[in-house]
């Protein structure tokens, strides 16, 4: 698929290498050079669309002053039939190049051509990698702070799809361990005080203590009464467990589902353990020296690999710890699946476990031979309505779960508001996300689709239809805010491209406010229905294709493009 404004990149840089040759050649500059220099967009683009330092980096190797560098290299650029229609010089030495109408045109055609997979690139190669995100504990509700590492983990799995990745999604079920048992106590200690009167028990002091675990004891008297009264309590845990988990992991896949979030697995950590996987990984750590024994535990020298302290495998009283597990977690990942690439969607407060975690993967004995962990960040988020923090739901007047925060302001606000930059704290104001006006930015994203549906629905209704290009004279786009339409709609594969490096997925947010807002100006300053002929199909054409362009993006962040509002 095609990538335009690389293109022009490569195409300026190809002109000015050209150019050099033909100075040379001429006496004009001195023989030999390789020339060099970076072609870049300006942040100004008034005197010209893209800029090149080729003068100014290679003063010292052509023995001159820039500005004339740059004079001699432009008197030699050919232009004819590329995308360009002027060179020009300004500053010290910049050599700026100006569009031209074919580049224009051509952007159009692209997208046109391409349909819902315009914006899609190909730097991926196919390569295979995972996104793993949410993998919330099964001991509860998903949480509003779930929802933010759902979006993120969504939306940037969707942009390295379009990048050419071969992209996997998976949830990591933490169903085993001590946040288990923990589960299977505290569930065990509401059915005995539901059977037995509340007093019969202690409930655990670092037990779950939600409504939801009442709601599972009260499921289990209904069903199975006084029945585990006198039963083991290893054996009764075990049964609460197993009655409760799959339960909750429904739950958690069906407001997932809700949430627009679907998984190509949900990995079970039980797996892990009940292979000997777990065992297997240690038992290479150890055959390596990399472990030693303390106290009756075992221990990775993690300081030996490069990270700030060693780290614990297995406790005094048998069992593996979670970074123990976590380690067998990735190279199964790796090693038994053949992920060439691994990202692990965390919150800020995994940080220093990142850092850490990623040196310990590098242990040539875990055999990733090169192959990529890498970690997205996520800061924190604060939910806001006015002035007061938000915890607890309207509805429900308990903590506020995503369902709860689904059911007050929607899918759609939830999934672009959460899209926001990942390294950056996150004020999520929920009276700002149910507004109707432009100052909602998923509203202003979302009419500006709808507008354009009704506009074509409107001409339809007249018997015209949206042409094809074939069908248009695309020079006869040519006001300030036509081109700048333009130029946003041809930045959708480099975003994708820039979005899919940084792992950033809220670039597309930005991205499509900015085409909503450039559409907006253009519908208000040139005029579509009464205009001739020529300039109305052009003008529509250029509006349908922003309205197919902002139905792409808002299919990449999960959220719908309506067609009235």
């Amino acid at each position: 698929m095609a990538n335009l404004i690389e293109q022009a990149k490569l195409k300026a840089d190809e002109l000015l290498r050209a150019a050099y040759e033909s100075a040379a050649a001429k006496g004009i500059l001195p023989e030999g050079a390789e020339l060099r220099g970076n072609v870049d967009i300006p942040k100004d683009t008034k005197n010209g669309d893209y800029a090149a330092n080729h003068a100014m980096v290679n003063a010292k190797a052509l023995k001159s002053n820039p500005r004339k560098i740059a004079e001699a290299l432009v008197a030699e650029v050919n232009t004819e039939g590329t995308w360009f229609d002027a060179v020009e010089i300004a500053g010290p030495g910049f050599i700026n190049f100006r569009l031209g109408k074919k580049w224009y045109a051509d952007v159009l055609e692209s997208a046109e051509a391409e349909g819902m997979d315009y914006g899609r690139i190909n730097v991926g190669n196919g390569e295979k990698v995972m996104v793993e995100f949410v993998s919330a504990n099964p001991t509860g509700p998903m949480t509003i702070g779930n929802a933010r590492g759902g979006v993120l983990g969504d939306t940037l799995a969707s942009v390295l799809d379009r990048a050419g990745y071969d992209v996997y999604r998976e949830f990591y079920v933490n169903d085993a361990g001590n946040q288990v048992d923990l589960f299977g106590k505290s569930i065990e200690a509401r059915y005995l005080q539901a059977v037995l009167g509340e007093d019969a028990v202690e409930f655990p002091d670092n037990g779950y203590h939600g409504d939801d675990i009442k709601e599972m004891a009260k499921l289990i008297v209904e069903q199975d009464g006084d029945k585990w009264v006198n039963a083991d309590p290893a054996e009764r845990q075990q049964a609460f467990v197993q009655f409760g988990l799959p339960r909750n992991i429904e739950r958690m896949k069906r407001d997932l589902a809700r949430y627009r979030v679907n998984f190509d697995n949900w990995f079970l950590e039980s797996s892990l353990h009940e292979s000997g996987y777990v065992k297997e990984t240690i038992d290479l750590l150890t055959e390596a020296g990399l472990t030693y024994e303390k106290d009756g535990a075992v221990w990775l020298k993690n300081t030996e690999l490069g990270a700030d302290k060693d780290e614990v495998m297995r406790r005094s009283n048998g069992f593996y710890t979670y970074y123990a597990v976590d380690i067998a977690y990735h190279r199964n990942k790796f090693v038994e699946r053949g992920f060439d690439r691994v990202i692990d969607v965390w919150g800020a407060d995994h940080h220093g476990h990142a850092i850490r975690f990623g040196t310990t993967m590098k242990a040539p004995c875990l055999g990733l031979n090169g192959r990529n962990l890498d970690f997205l960040i996520m800061q924190m988020v604060r939910l806001v309505r006015g002035d007061e923090v938000v915890k607890v739901s309207k509805r429900t007047g308990k903590a506020l779960t995503l369902a709860d925060l689904m059911d007050e302001i929607g899918v759609d606000p939830c999934r672009f508001f959460y899209n926001a930059k990942p390294d950056t704290h996150l004020e999520f104001d929920l009276d700002l996300a149910v507004r109707q006006d432009s100052e909602n930015p998923v509203y202003y994203v979302q009419y500006a689709h709808a507008r354009i549906c009704s506009l074509v629905a409107a001409l339809a209704a007249e018997g015209r239809t949206v042409p094809k290009m074939s069908e248009i004279d695309a020079s006869l786009l040519s006001s300030e805010q036509e081109i700048d339409l333009i130029k946003q709609i041809s930045t959708l594969p480099e975003e994708i491209r820039l979005a899919a490096r940084d792992y950033d997925p809220s670039r597309i947010n930005r991205y499509v406010i900015e085409l909503a807002a450039r559409f907006h100006r253009f519908y208000n300053a040139c005029r579509i229905k009464g205009e001739e002929e020529g300039v109305l199909k052009a003008r529509l054409k250029l509006a349908d294709t922003a309205r197919q362009v902002i139905a792409i993006c808002l299919g990449i962040i999960g959220v719908t493009a309506p067609e009235k509002m």
